[in-house]
């Protein structure tokens, strides 16, 4: 499927909604899909899976029938909102999970009024309006769930029920304070700059922009300009066949990735040339298509690449993955629309280096995009799963992913690809937190951490092109052993060894993807390769990861690294690193970066 016009991404949809039809009719309003807990209830789990479904329903309801895909889910939605049912959602807490899937009714009513809302009756529309009215009265999270509430009292308003004004201008007023610039906001905390950026905050102002530009033309204006803003960097973010950096939290939502594209078409924002759109969504959403993303029964999995509950976070639910079918917004899009005439146009970015401060990131795009590397600095959100391996790793690759641990209890159970990992007795290991301090720089990116009390580090990384050279100074008042490691990447046999190099400074390995590479310069003792734990990358159930070993003494030590991830049937140099009085000297491409060390 080439995923460009509307009828194909309708009959895409409704492929995916077949095997959910007959779960959904076992209790109404609800879709249980799997058995493994979340930090809300299991009632509250599967009303998730059936409301997130409606993402996809919504926009497909503007211009096609399925009257059995209407009634079930309308009756169902019907049943959860009255309280005098068995199948009732319930009263809402502060902070309720389903605050959150609020916004997907709220978007549908506002698509598809006259499929939607005006088939219930005026009791079964008083009682939807009323369970809706609850995110008024309940306290939420400061970061995108502010955003819910927005949609859900402008549903209320075009549909002549009761709406706050008051709690709009609230949420504005807390969604403005998460604005840094350059089509950038951070979710709730400042450290975090991720995928919640394009899926939420841009994609609720677009809903805004395309039912409020009338009534209020300068806020939706302001909105626009920063969609367009965003844009500009976002499509950074993919390489040439669609695949997105993977970073950041909820990564299970996989092609919610597309859903900004999505957004724009839906408010007639031409923040790219609608042929580079077309692209970026397409490409996007066939690569997804192309893994091993559902279940045996079609059920879209919790997981990246493949089904995998060991990334995943607590609010993970079987049904939560489904917030993906955000990206099918576009079916609500009108024929006349000049996207579905517009040629998919082939990505064409600026090569080399992007410096990018307001997303504290830099991002290197080889190879005429066919590997996209993300250097994030000073990331971090705490109170989620594996939240170092998700933002605080030195390298992100749309060609080797990246892992989370198993453990931190053995070396190989942690899976620090790309990060620097320190031990005082070799059994447990601590990586990268949050950055104390950190610099973005154009040629580089400096972080200073510390990994555990009397152990301060700081670590310069200079991007070169599919390599890129790690320089740790680090001062400890105990005894460690610390391993630096370059990208894992996927190996099929045990006797994959022939296909690896391991030398007392180099460690090398040839796998299907492409070369992973960790060489020493300076502060080593010893290149390693490591048969990580299964499970714990995100592209690739199992692994060999190069990696570097030191033993160091209580004192300052200095350990310079090249790691490299070169893509299958790509030609790449290593940069040339010399120690000097004057630092450590890196050539590449013509380009010198000197970095002095203490």
């Amino acid at each position: 499927m080439q995923w460009n016009h509307r009828d194909d991404i309708a009959e895409a949809l409704l492929t995916l909604v077949q095997p959910l039809r007959s779960r959904a009719a076992e209790q109404p309003g609800h879709l249980a899909l799997g058995s493994h807990g979340t930090v809300y209830t299991e009632n509250r789990r599967d009303a998730e899976g059936f409301l997130r479904i409606l993402w996809g329903l919504g926009p497909y309801l503007v211009h096609y029938e399925d009257e059995q895909l209407q009634h079930q889910w309308m009756r169902g939605l019907a049943a959860g909102c009255n309280p005098h049912s068995e199948h009732y959602y319930g009263k809402m807490m502060d902070g309720d999970q389903l605050l959150v899937e609020m916004a997907s009714i709220a978007t549908t009513l506002l698509l598809a009024p006259d499929k939607t809302w005006n088939i219930l009756s005026e009791m079964e529309q008083q009682q939807l309006a009323d369970w809706l009215w609850q995110i008024n009265e309940r306290r939420l999270a400061p970061n995108n769930w502010h955003f819910f509430r927005i949609l859900v009292n402008v549903a209320l308003k075009r549909l002549g029920m009761k709406y706050s004004q008051e709690k709009i201008e609230e949420d504005f007023a807390l969604i403005e304070s998460c604005y840094v610039g350059d089509g950038w906001y951070f979710d709730g905390v400042d450290q975090q700059f991720d995928y919640y950026i394009p899926w939420a905050f841009h994609y609720y102002s677009l809903i805004y922009v395309r039912f409020m530009a009338d009534e209020d033309p300068e806020r939706a204006a302001r909105l626009k300009e920063r969609a367009i803003l965003f844009a500009q960097s976002y499509q950074y973010w993919f390489d040439s066949k669609g695949e997105a950096i993977p970073f950041g939290r909820s990564l299970a939502y996989r092609f919610a990735q597309a859903s900004f594209w999505s957004a724009l078409v839906l408010a007639d924002v031409e923040a790219l040339p609608w042929g580079v759109i077309k692209g970026l969504y397409a490409r996007n959403m066939r690569s997804w298509m192309n893994h091993p993303i559902f279940t045996a029964d079609g059920v879209l999995s919790v997981g990246y690449h493949y089904q995998n509950l060991v990334m995943g976070e607590g609010y993970n639910g079987a049904g939560s993955p489904y917030w993906a079918f955000k990206s099918f917004l576009l079916l609500a899009v009108s024929d006349d629309h000049p996207y579905w005439q517009a040629e998919e146009v082939e990505q064409k970015v600026s090569p080399g280096r992007l410096s990018l401060p307001s997303m504290k990131a830099m991002i290197e795009h080889t190879h005429h995009s066919r590997h996209v590397l993300m250097y994030p600095v000073g990331q971090f959100i705490g109170y989620q799963n594996h939240a170092c391996a998700k933002y605080s790793k030195f390298a992100y690759s749309t060609v080797f992913g990246f892992s989370v641990p198993r453990s931190n209890y053995y070396y190989y159970e942690g899976a620090f690809d790309s990060v620097l990992a320190v031990s005082e007795d070799g059994v447990h290991f601590r990586d990268k937190p949050l950055d104390t301090s950190y610099e973005l720089h154009e040629d580089r990116l400096v972080h200073n951490w510390q990994p555990q009390v009397g152990v301060m580090i700081r670590s310069t990384i200079v991007p070169c092109g599919d390599s890129h050279v790690r320089i740790h100074e680090l001062e400890t008042s105990r005894s460690l052993i610390a391993y630096d490691a370059s990208f894992s990447a996927p190996f099929h046999t045990v006797s994959s060894g022939d296909t690896a190099v391991v030398e007392t400074s180099l460690a090398s390995y040839q796998s299907p993807v492409g070369s992973t590479i960790a060489k020493a310069v300076t502060g080593f003792t010893q290149a390693e390769m490591i048969r990580v734990e299964p499970n714990t990358n995100l592209f690739f159930e199992r692994t060999l990861m190069p990696a570097l070993r030191a033993e160091l003494q209580p004192g300052t030590h200095v350990l310079v690294s090249v790691m490299a991830g070169i893509p299958t049937g790509c030609e790449s140099q290593l940069p040339e690193v010399k120690l000097t009085e004057e630092g450590v000297i890196v050539h590449y491409n013509g380009q010198t970066t000197t970095v002095k060390v203490k």
